[in-house]
């Protein structure tokens, strides 16, 4: 456990990647199977566990510490792992180093009734830092800044082995992956999965702007419509079918209607929407589907999934991926001329001659409910990841508002100590006839560590009201907010709801009053898609 635990310091205290995945190659190199593996399963997320609520940790901590101290020392601190892995009053303080895989198999084989007392009696054998290496791993949210992707890289460097390797075989691979770590030490072949059914990882897009476009030949690409859905992968083997998000979670239980569609031996990149009559609806209204583990008769009637796609990866158990992107679009045009479900259909592409022609075309797309174009090369193979050059995201330009912060909260990790969560508001009529702040957005990004700071000490100077982490503040400030698109929202006070919003500049200059109005905002919301 106490390697464990030091790597996650570690890993929080080196912001520079090739630095996180030194760290990962060191303890790859001198921890044993199956600690390494449950170390990985950790970090990318697949370590499943009993559901354990932060509501318990705070019951635990309650009845040792005196509740104002631990309400104080949280609001401090920020965080609750490290809140509770400071307070917590020295137990027994064993010395035999419990392992990482005896911890994990512990809670794996505890009740739910009888968990609370593991904790309790684990979390009395342990040092601070291992508390809180412990905490976080039954609460979740590591927050070390290790993703999916660096874990696979440092993989990769560790076995010498090329990365798509490991891609093609991580989703047919159970934690604690011993059978990989021996592989990439050439102990054995291989891991041998069936390869019919997996996530296989998605080809991404770089952003571009037009005077970058001006450096590419327009003949040398094809564009597409950039739809306002999620990306996902539609796998079929003719009797058995999946669907994956772009991250590789089944999603298949949510969308049983574009599985009853699935009548093919392949595998399709698309985009995940929810259609009308073919016409793509807002994001809002796909949601409502997203996240549910199953869906009602009434939610596939009132909002009916529709899968449009981009590629074709397999074809018959042919593998496509190296062929080019126009080899690719024919046996795509093909398939979609096979499909007779009003549900699937292909992402048609955009004619153009020239960058200026398509910038027109791109300008016109926020009165359609776009997101804006793609731009991939012709002759491009489909490479997993986010290879630079073959292939480009042109999104439309954001929109901006005016708005009044109205609330702040702590941060996590890093941020644990500063208020960097804004909530923001715009102006509309109350009922009683004066103007009103109603929130319709929440943003944590867009500002500069120096403006943090700022920002910060602004909140704690002008909090009016406490509630729990949040603190309500004076109508004083005024954030220009960027944001790609508005909704309806039947789920805030406002009616509406910003899609991506982040803060573009802090209006330090502004009196809130001159903030834009809700009325604004509605006025931008998007139209239904029209049929392309």
């Amino acid at each position: 456990m106490k390697a464990f635990a030091d790597l996650l310091d570690n890993l929080v205290h080196t912001p520079q990647r090739n630095g996180k995945i030194r760290l990962l190659l060191d303890y790859f190199d001198t921890v044993s199977n199956p600690d390494r593996g449950w170390t990985l399963a950790i970090l990318t997320g697949e370590l499943k566990l009993p559901s354990m609520k932060a509501a318990m940790i705070r019951e635990l901590i309650a009845e040792r510490v005196d509740p104002t101290l631990f309400e104080l020392s949280y609001d401090y601190v920020g965080d609750l792992a490290e809140t509770v892995s400071l307070l917590w009053p020295n137990g027994s303080q064993c010395t035999d180093n419990k392992s990482l895989s005896y911890i994990i198999t512990e809670l794996q084989h505890t009740s739910r009734k009888d968990i609370p007392l593991r904790v309790a009696d684990t979390l009395d054998g342990l040092m601070i830092s291992e508390r809180f290496a412990y905490l976080k791993l039954i609460l979740g949210g590591l927050r070390v800044g290790v993703s999916t992707r660096l874990a696979k890289v440092a993989l990769a460097e560790f076995g010498q082995k090329p990365v798509s390797e490991i891609e093609e075989l991580w989703f047919g691979l159970e934690a604690p992956y011993e059978d990989l770590f021996d592989w990439l030490e050439d102990k054995s072949p291989p891991p041998q999965i069936d390869q019919s059914l997996v996530f296989r990882p998605m080809m991404l897009a770089h952003p571009i702007n037009y005077e970058e476009l001006l450096n590419l030949h327009p003949s040398d690409f094809v564009a597409e419509w950039k739809w306002d859905g999620i990306r996902a992968l539609l796998v079929a083997d003719g009797t058995d079918r999946r669907l994956y998000s772009r991250t590789g979670d089944d999603i298949s239980r949510a969308f049983p209607d574009i599985l009853e569609s699935a009548t093919f031996d392949g595998v399709v990149d698309g985009e995940l929407l929810v259609a009308h009559n073919g016409i793509a609806a807002p994001f809002a209204e796909l949601q409502k589907r997203l996240g549910r583990k199953t869906a009602t008769k009434k939610l596939l009637a009132a909002h009916p999934a529709h899968f449009r796609a981009y590629d074709l990866l397999f074809d018959q158990g042919e593998d496509l991926r190296s062929a080019s992107l126009d080899v690719r679009r024919k046996r795509l045009e093909r398939w979609a001329s096979q499909r007779s479900e009003a549900n699937t259909d292909i992402s048609p592409l955009v004619s153009f001659t020239d960058w200026k022609q398509l910038a027109d075309i791109r300008d016109g797309t926020r009165a359609a409910g776009i997101e804006g174009l793609m731009l991939k090369r012709r002759d491009s193979a489909y490479v997993a990841g986010r290879p630079k050059g073959p292939w480009f995201k042109w999104k439309r330009d954001p929109l901006i508002a005016d708005c009044v912060l109205m609330y702040a909260q702590r941060g996590h990790g890093k941020r644990s100590s500063y208020y960097s969560d804004y909530t923001f508001g715009c102006w509309r009529a109350s009922k009683a006839g004066a103007d009103e702040l109603v929130p319709v957005g929440k943003a944590y990004s867009g500002f500069t560590n120096e403006e943090l700071v700022e920002l910060d000490r602004w909140v704690r100077a002008h909090a009016t009201e406490r509630f729990g982490p949040v603190r309500a503040v004076e109508e004083g400030l005024v954030f220009e907010v960027a944001f790609d698109a508005v909704q309806p929202s039947t789920r805030h006070k406002s009616g509406l709801a910003m899609r991506f919003p982040r803060i573009h500049r802090i209006r330090w200059d502004k009196p809130p009053r001159e903030a834009d109005r809700v009325e604004t905002l509605r006025s931008l919301i998007d139209p239904p898609s029209p049929e392309r």
